[in-house]
């Protein structure tokens, strides 16, 4: 394939088939998937079309190899995802640049993007080797209590398109640490990155069948009929919390284990107190990460009135400075959004708020021509029932909104159905600990405008999931505990 794109590597290269029980195959559901650069709008490649059947097969493919991984000791599972990271490092560039050509965004997102997926496979490497349990003495001093833990079974994991690598090793490597097999099913937007893994855990000595890749146009069919398999013990979805509500419902027929990371509405807290570059920075980082594409990115911003007129100039200072562009082209700060429904939700959004008095002080206004393109922007007095305050942006808008008191700031930024992460700004450490436990959020960035690492638990509460990705939580979530009573 012929193309201009300042790329290193040719994406007709990158496999675009099942892959299932080891072997690449076509789909038999009708017609191949167009996987679109967000970009230019122009179909890149196209991916197999998985059938129910097609699911059915890669579940039988994961069955058939689970006893054997399970089986398999501690230290050679370890090595073989230590192989994992090592090659995903090798090849940062092609992969962050494929990211960048499906998914949209800019080259350096992308580029953390490939370490932040890695880092998984090297974290659980060594997770695998340290999987204990325990032993106690009854109360009673009748028998011992042993409690080993044991892979939870076959395990289906569905993907988002924001993180097409992270948002997979995330719960693959755990996963294979725990000694589990998968069948993944990324989101069809971002398939390629999911299927150049493939071909990565297969080089690195993952045995056939463990991880199994399906692409399809059939999302709800297909997931439906795995999780109605009584093959499938365990789920784990990322995704919004629509979707989430509705894979809960069909998880229970089977009572199937589930892990569900969903959506959020992050507040973003600066106290006057706060140091206004840091604070800056942190918005930058917690907005603009992946273009807000993000399900931990800033959604509501709450300025002390004291330091509301200074924040919100160099936001929109910063913010309205950004290069927008081709993701792949060196120097772009923000790209695309990764498709037109995402481009007209949110211009209809920022549109809306226009029309009932928001001010605009930076961008608010698509570019039109190729590609889905919006700019950063930053807008002020946006009403409190605008979608751009209510629901999840997923884009790279910043509404700000002023605040008096503590406790105003921490009511208005618990007033959300979500709970996954928020950020808090302020030089008074004892103000910032005592914000951080009253707010509803599974995570707090104090003073940081990233938080998430593989080595700290992931997760929201409400309706922002169940269950915690990364650190040794990550790994339990594929196992069961079993306790054995026994006398000596």
């Amino acid at each position: 394939m012929s193309t201009d794109y300042s790329l290193s590597f040719d994406p007709s290269n990158v496999p675009n088939n099942l892959f299932i029980g080891g072997q690449w195959r076509d789909g038999s559901a009708e017609g191949r998937l167009d996987v679109v650069d967000p970009s230019t709008g122009t179909v890149i490649s196209s991916v197999a079309n998985a059938s129910v059947e097609d699911a059915l097969a890669a579940v039988s493919a994961a069955h058939d190899a689970a006893s054997g991984w399970a089986a398999t000791p501690p230290r050679k599972r370890s090595e073989i995802l230590r192989r994992c990271f090592e090659l995903m490092v090798e090849r940062e560039q092609m992969l962050a640049e494929l990211i960048s050509l499906e998914n949209g965004k800019a080259l350096p997102d992308a580029e953390g993007e490939v370490a932040y997926a890695a880092e998984f496979f090297r974290w659980f490497s060594e997770e695998a080797v340290r999987l204990n349990g325990d032993i106690s003495v009854s109360p009673s001093g009748a028998n011992r209590i042993v409690v080993q833990y044991q892979p939870i079974g076959v395990s289906v994991l569905v993907t988002p398109w924001n993180f097409p690598a992270a948002m997979a090793t995330r719960k693959i490597a755990p996963a294979l640490a725990a000694g589990c097999t998968v069948v993944l099913k990324p989101a069809t937007e971002t398939p390629l990155t999911a299927y150049a893994l493939a071909e990565i855990y297969a080089e690195a000595g993952v045995p056939a069948g463990v991880v199994n890749v399906i692409t399809t146009s059939k999302s709800g069919a297909t997931v439906s009929a795995m999780l109605h398999d009584p093959r499938v013990r365990k789920l784990s979805f990322t995704g919004s919390t629509e979707v989430g509500r509705k894979l809960l419902r069909e998880a229970a027929d089977q009572v199937i284990s589930c892990s569900m990371e969903l959506g959020g509405n992050a507040p973003f807290i600066v106290f006057d107190d706060a140091d206004l570059e840091k604070a800056l920075d942190g918005a930058m980082v917690a907005k603009m990460r992946n273009g807000g594409e993000a399900c931990t990115a800033a959604n509501r911003f709450f300025v002390q009135e004291g330091i509301l007129d200074a924040f919100s100039k160099g936001l929109a200072e910063r913010m309205g400075a950004m290069k927008l562009g081709r993701g792949y082209d060196k120097g772009v700060q923000c790209g695309p959004l990764v498709n037109q429904d995402a481009l007209d939700r949110i211009s209809g959004w920022v549109d809306d708020a226009k029309g009932q008095g928001a001010q605009v002080l930076t961008g608010g206004t698509a570019p039109g021509g190729n590609g889905f393109y919006y700019p950063p922007t930053v807008l002020t007095n946006v009403p409190a029932d605008s979608p751009l305050v209510r629901d999840e942006i997923f884009g790279p808008i910043a509404p700000i909104a002023s605040f008096k008191t503590e406790d105003e700031a921490i009511a208005r930024a618990n007033d959300t159905e979500y709970g996954l992460i928020a950020y808090v700004f302020t030089e008074d450490l004892k103000r910032g600990l005592q914000v951080s436990e009253k707010l509803e959020a599974g995570m707090i960035g104090l003073n940081r405008g990233l938080a998430s690492d593989p080595a700290a638990p992931f997760g929201g509460v409400k309706q922002s999931g169940l269950g915690r990705e990364g650190a040794h939580h990550g790994i339990l979530e594929f196992c069961e505990a079993k306790y054995i009573a026994v006398s000596w």
